[in-house]
């Protein structure tokens, strides 16, 4: 049976939250904990004591803005699937997190600073230029998407902030996403794939489980609005990620398999 003796704090509003967080920089940040209780369940994950935001108001919405859409931290994938304001890309990649016990209580704030390369949303954020809202008693700042996964579980986001939302602006261009996996479901990712063209003017080709963080492919994105072949975009997506061998997949076939993505897509626009 999981037990763990450490106390847990529940603030009932984003203001209580940020002046717990400034309080409490230690404690594990929680909201549906699908993946804090797998560490917990493990023993990688040793906590002091817990910060838990499910029941936090402010964080669990999302609407239109000027110049785009904002979505809250709080919002769990079953949220971003049923909601007909949810961009696409946001509900495809919601619908392969695990099953729908998890969806109930997966956040999308979790997914993101969770930070896991193989994260199923991570490189939906970088394909649409979302940028990141981070919340302390300092007051907020935003953060692309493209700047915050720094490293192999490194995000920029300081002991004293929260994640409390994402900003979506207004984007053009043909769509596609794509999560390759053991199974059709319930399975962790061996390449995900987010894209976004619109011919001639902008590209975003961005993949996750192929590296120590989600990434673009930014060159082979410059060659496709330059209108170069196929060919040589597949091999600049091929020769810019950075895959591993591990338990559920070769550094060779997923880099084959980011290669036939990219080139499936291309040829159905």
């Amino acid at each position: 049976m999981l037990r763990c003796e450490a106390p847990v704090y529940r603030p009932r509003t984003l203001t209580d939250a940020i002046y717990a967080r400034a309080d409490m920089p230690d404690a594990t940040v929680i909201a549906g904990g699908t993946d804090v209780m797998v560490y917990l369940e493990s023993g990688s994950l040793k906590p002091t004591r817990f910060l838990d935001l499910w029941d936090c108001s402010g964080l669990r919405w999302q609407q239109f803005i000027t110049g785009g859409q904002f979505c809250g931290a709080g919002l769990t994938c079953t949220d971003a699937i049923r909601s007909p304001q949810t961009h696409p890309l946001v509900r495809e990649a919601c619908s392969t997190v695990g099953a729908v016990q998890i969806q109930n209580r997966a956040t999308i704030g979790g997914n993101i600073c969770n930070s896991s390369p193989a994260g199923d949303t991570l490189p939906v954020w970088l394909a649409l230029d979302a940028e990141f809202e981070l919340a302390s008693m300092r007051g907020r700042r935003r953060v692309p998407a493209a700047s915050f996964w720094k490293g192999y579980k490194q995000i920029d986001l300081r002991p004293d902030e929260l994640l409390v939302g994402v900003l979506l602006p207004q984007t053009t261009g043909e769509t596609h996403f794509r999560k390759v996996g053991t199974r059709m479901a319930q399975s962790i990712s061996k390449v995900i794939f987010a894209g976004r063209y619109r011919r001639g003017v902008e590209a975003r080709l961005a993949f996750g489980a192929v590296g120590p963080t989600p990434m673009r492919c930014r060159e082979a994105e410059a060659a496709l609005v330059a209108g170069r072949p196929v060919d040589e975009v597949v091999a600049l997506v091929e020769a810019e990620i950075t895959p591993i061998d591990d338990v559920r997949s070769t550094a060779d076939y997923r880099r084959k398999v980011a290669g036939n993505i990219v080139r499936r897509w291309l040829a159905s626009l």
